[in-house]
């Protein structure tokens, strides 16, 4: 497993296909800040919670320049369901070879009902516009995570 990045890590650049199978580049976001989050798998509860959360914190985070994208292992028919019903109008990103998950140490062993198992860790990261990592969250939990992030963030 990839070390865990802290802040002040130059956040690990990815291409990587949207729900509707267009590239989005992280760096092509450069000079905006980003929150990028890990979640196991598209419409499920937990990560459905998570996700409408995201969207209903858009507003406030857009006004404060900061934009969301989701990435899991889905494939771009699920993803693209999962924004359909759940109204998500922010990029969520396909990655089923999990490359991007493990360069951010977002997918790997982690305890799943008391076992040990390998997955998605549910993570998070505020990058900066300079593309660095400013917040590092590992083994978030979906209810809550967003407010405690907006508190973090001071809005």
């Amino acid at each position: 497993m990839t070390e865990r990045l802290q802040p002040g890590d130059v956040a690990p650049d990815f291409t990587l296909p949207d729900a509707d199978g267009n590239a989005v580049s992280l760096s092509s976001l450069r000079g905006r800040r980003v929150i990028l989050y890990f979640y196991p798998a598209a419409m499920t509860p937990g990560c459905t919670k998570e996700s409408v959360d995201f969207q209903e914190a858009l507003p406030e985070l857009a006004s404060a320049g900061t934009e969301v994208i989701g990435i899991s292992p889905d494939k771009e028919p699920k993803l693209a369901k999962f924004r359909e019903r759940d109204g998500l109008t922010f990029p969520l990103l396909s990655d089923p070879d999990t490359k991007v998950l493990q360069a951010y140490a977002a997918y790997g062993e982690k305890m799943l009902y008391g076992k040990t198992t390998v997955g998605v860790i549910r993570s998070t990261f505020l990058i900066d516009a300079d593309g660095k990592i400013e917040k590092a969250y590992y083994n978030v939990k979906a209810t809550g995570h967003v407010a405690r992030l907006r508190k973090d963030l001071g809005l």
